[in-house]
């Protein structure tokens, strides 16, 4: 593990994503050190113009100068890349790492977009964006089901995927008007207990950040 550890691992993000953080938190859950570069989205630079050409957007992974793109790949990637590290995809079981990648695209598809709607519609468009999050929610609770974490007891792959969105679950609660710990406690329960990870702590911003991020985004986009 130790050679591994040495390989050049650099990581292109953005503070506010919630797809790099995921990159993030797998790459402290595996103990590699790498370095981490901002970008400023407003005013994209050469390098990740260059590292990822087709969307030209965060997280990239350079890994000896090469790069690895969209989030749920890389962190993938990190498992074949560095197989004596924690893996994170449930080892030995083709089943269980399908079900895995299938809630982590769930994820992807689901919350995200529900989210940027829910503060950014009115009318019918934010009642049924709210009313999709709900559901959302519960869904993703009742993945959750009686486990610590989504595989069970170990942290894993639907984990990482999705905790970085509970520092959003204010702001959707704030333009969604509703409760997420009323509507899914055991959600609330788990995301507490990913919380007390160091490799979660470190990475993740309070809740109110992200509500004044968006509060500010609104204005700027003269959404009232």
């Amino acid at each position: 593990m130790a050679g591994e550890k040495k390989q050049g691992l650099q990581l292109l993000d953005f503070w506010l994503s919630p797809f790099g953080q995921r990159c993030r938190i797998a790459l402290d859950e595996k103990g590699l050190s790498y370095e981490y570069l901002e970008q400023d989205m407003a005013n994209k630079g050469e390098l990740l113009l260059r590292a990822n050409p087709v969307h030209k957007k965060i997280p990239v992974l350079l890994h000896a100068g090469r790069p690895v793109c969209e989030s749920l790949i890389i962190v993938q990637y990190l498992d074949e890349a560095f197989p004596a590290t924690p893996p994170l995809l449930p080892a030995g079981d083709p089943y269980a790492r399908a079900q895995a990648r299938f809630w982590a695209d769930y994820v992807d598809k689901k919350l995200y977009d529900c989210g940027t709607r829910l503060w950014k519609l009115k009318g019918d468009g934010h009642a049924q964006a709210r009313t999709e999050m709900v559901e959302i929610l519960r869904t993703l609770e009742g993945a959750l089901g009686e486990g610590r974490f989504f595989g069970g007891e170990a942290f894993g792959f639907v984990d990482v995927a999705l905790v970085p969105f509970t520092s959003w679950f204010l702001t959707y609660e704030r333009f969604g008007d509703l409760s997420v710990e009323k509507e899914c406690p055991k959600l609330v329960a788990w995301a507490k207990r990913c919380a007390e990870r160091p490799s979660v702590a470190k990475n993740l911003y309070p809740p109110e950040k992200f509500y004044e991020f968006i509060c500010g985004m609104k204005k700027r986009l003269g959404i009232e």
